[in-house]
């Protein structure tokens, strides 16, 4: 029979789904809970079978559970997971726990049931996810690894490791500490003070030297954070990159652009001394060695500005906040310094902190000298303004020159091809375009008959 009186009252204010069944899955009795999971009324599934509900795929298995839950002499439980009609058409992930306990009040089986379709759908995501990351994690170049805080257990490597640092994927399990030991000897201290400080709660980011088998000529460059519960430490991952190519390249124009520059100041030099001398003692070719004279002047001032870059690019390239409009009225009044033939027009508001790297001055001091030095006028003008917005702050610098030509706007703007390079008439412009895109700004161009209009545009700190 079914439910009666106080018991029938407390099933129908259950939040699982309770159903009744005969030997054979036919529902005697249902809760009000079916109405809310599965949007039937309780008396249209009496009398219906409950398999005829359940997903083709699932319901042998759901079937012959129940059957051995039927057939077993002793009292017994099952649980049982699977996909039921809703209805509305959809599918409901069920997990029903059925027991074979009768006793005179319950006329049938007992299968209390629980909507886990959130919970089924969450699990399949995961193992999906953690499928996606395994296959990452096998086919990378890149070392993925993590520790626990104190760094004495291995919670996860993947086989890049081996290829990169040269050690034993078994033996770093059994032994986490081994790592150290494929390091180069000098820049383990390094790398166990930055162990200390990502213990500790600190990001990390460093290169050093590994694998003994190629003779410690391999360098990485790892990205490490601690992983923090609640204010502690409980894991610290990161990822380990093979950059010896880089550091290779990097040596190699390092040496290069060393002794071009070094070769070429002395050489110029020569010519400049030469040039002095044919200058004193024929004053008939004053016209051409003073063509000589510029021109070895201009290609040390290309050296020179070459190093500014070498040793810009070298440099930390960590944003943080500038105040953008004190920056520009010093640049202003060192270029007006520099050049009193020309008039330095300069306007700002009180304050404008925009998020930069160092060395931005630079970039404004080379886009005001370029606005004078390209000026035919023997007084030339400029004007340079900062204003900010909600978001960003601009720096404007407003000449009355010849317009700039393509190549040089094309180059400051971004949108040069690598073979521009060998038309722009100087690096100055490189420089700029290197320092703003190394502070992830952005520069317009404008040029016309009345002159160019260079905008320098700077992401806001907020206030």
């Amino acid at each position: 029979m079914a439910p009666t009186g106080s018991l029938d009252v407390l099933l129908d204010h259950a939040q699982d789904k309770i159903v009744l069944v005969d030997e054979d899955g036919v529902v005697t009795y249902a809760n009000d809970a079916v109405r809310r999971i599965l949007g039937y009324e309780p008396e249209d599934v009496v009398g219906t079978n409950a398999f005829d509900y359940m997903h083709p795929e699932d319901v042998d298995e759901v079937r012959e559970g129940f059957r051995r839950l039927v057939d077993a002499d002793d009292p017994a439980e099952t649980t049982a997971t699977y996909r039921f009609a809703a209805a509305d058409g959809s599918w409901v992930a069920l997990e029903s726990r059925m027991s074979n306990c009768r006793d005179g009040d319950l006329d049938g089986y007992v299968v209390s049931s629980r909507d886990v379709t959130d919970r089924i759908a969450a699990e399949r995501d995961q193992r999906e996810t953690s499928a996606r990351l395994q296959e990452l994690a096998a086919t990378t170049s890149d070392v993925l690894w993590m520790f626990n805080a104190d760094w004495s257990e291995l919670l996860f490597v993947n086989p890049a490791y081996e290829d990169v640092y040269g050690g034993d994927v078994d033996e770093l399990r059994a032994n986490p500490g081994s790592f150290l030991d494929t390091i180069h000897p000098e820049d383990v201290p390094r790398v166990e003070d930055a162990m200390t400080r990502l213990s500790a709660g600190e990001s990390m980011n460093m290169e050093y030297r590994v694998n003994e088998h190629e003779s410690y000529t391999v360098w990485v460059w790892v990205q490490a954070e601690p992983i923090l519960e609640d204010g502690d430490v409980v894991r610290i991952t990161g990822f380990s990159r093979d950059v010896t190519d880089r550091r290779r390249r990097e040596r190699q124009l390092y040496v290069m652009d060393t002794l071009l520059r070094h070769n070429l100041r002395n050489d110029l030099t020569v010519v400049l001394g030469e040039a002095d001398r044919i200058a004193s003692e024929h004053p008939a070719a004053t016209d051409r060695t003073d063509v000589i004279r510029a021109t070895a002047n201009d290609l040390l001032e290309s050296a020179e500005k070459g190093r500014r870059i070498v040793e810009r690019m070298d440099a930390d390239t960590t944003k943080h906040p500038v105040d953008v409009a004190a920056l520009v009225e010093r640049c202003a009044a060192d270029v007006a310094d520099r050049h009193p033939d020309a008039t330095v027009h300069f306007d700002a508001p009180g304050t404008a902190t925009a998020r930069c790297i160092d060395g931005i001055d630079v970039a404004v001091t080379e886009l005001l000298e370029n606005a004078i030095q390209h000026n035919d006028d023997p007084h030339p003008v400029v004007d340079v303004a900062v204003t900010e917005r909600a978001d960003d702050v601009t720096v404007t610098v407003t000449d009355d020159a010849t317009p700039i030509p393509d190549v040089e706007a094309n180059v400051l703007t971004g949108h040069h091809d690598m073979t521009d390079v060998y038309h722009s008439s100087g690096l100055g412009l490189w420089l700029v375009y290197w320092l703003v895109e190394l502070s992830n700004g952005s520069i317009t161009v404008d040029s016309g008959e009345t002159g160019n209009r260079i905008q320098v545009t700077f992401d806001q700190v907020s206030k």
